[in-house]
């Protein structure tokens, strides 16, 4: 099979499409769970970006037909080119492979976050107190690290001018969001939460702790 038929069988895969989206967006409100008005538009973001990323990764290439049509980038047709990071750098394939074991790493790391806080969130919710052992004792809002990790991964991975354009819009939606959450706890349970958010840092741990937070992880 040559680069041109490589590439043209990679798209067109609309099936697919649908089955990644229904996936990820399950994994996304399951885990996320979510109630106030704000927890629901940072979820709806999120999800925009899967159906932009897997509309292009699977379905059409827009991306790369408007970075050619517009701006007169040569790019290859070849089942790689949708790595744009190695494609516009000139990495070839290798640099493909790389660039999609990094974001794997990272998106890895961030359904771990997402998935491993979930049961400490839910009991403190029904217990009435403050979230603040295990993942939580090294971050105060690990799930929403996990999104921001795990969206950063698919824009090392497979970038798209869409995708691109939605992450700083993710990120700024839920660190606003954190930020509401700790004014609401604040209110709840006063100097306790003060106190423990002085202890512990907001979405990323200290250097010396990224052991112990992989450790958790596992």
């Amino acid at each position: 099979m040559n680069d041109i038929s490589a590439f043209n069988s990679h798209y067109g895969h609309w099936g697919l499409v649908a089955v990644m989206i229904v996936l990820m967006s399950w994994v996304l409100y399951r885990y996320v769970a979510p109630k106030s008005w704000r927890e629901w538009a940072g979820a709806g973001l999120v999800q925009a970006f899967v159906i932009a990323l897997y509309a292009e990764m699977y379905g059409f290439p827009l991306t790369i037909y408007l970075l050619t049509a517009i701006l007169g980038l040569d790019i290859p047709r070849t089942a790689f080119t949708g790595h744009l990071w190695a494609t516009m750098l000139g990495y070839g394939a290798m640099g493909a492979n790389v660039e999609m074991l990094l974001g794997g790493a990272f998106i890895l790391l961030g359904l771990a976050l997402l998935i491993r806080s979930w049961t400490t969130v839910y009991r403190a919710r029904r217990e009435g107190c403050i979230a603040e052992d295990e993942l939580y004792g090294l971050m105060r809002h690990p799930q929403y690290a996990g999104i921001i990790l795990a969206v950063f991964g698919q824009i090392v991975h497979w970038p798209t001018l869409i995708t691109l354009l939605l992450f700083p819009v993710i990120v700024v939606a839920y660190v606003r969001l954190a930020r509401k959450e700790e004014r609401d706890m604040i209110r709840r349970f006063g100097i306790a939460y003060e106190t423990y958010r002085l202890r512990v840092p907001m979405f990323f741990p200290g250097r010396a702790q990224w052991k112990e937070l992989l450790g958790g992880l596992r």
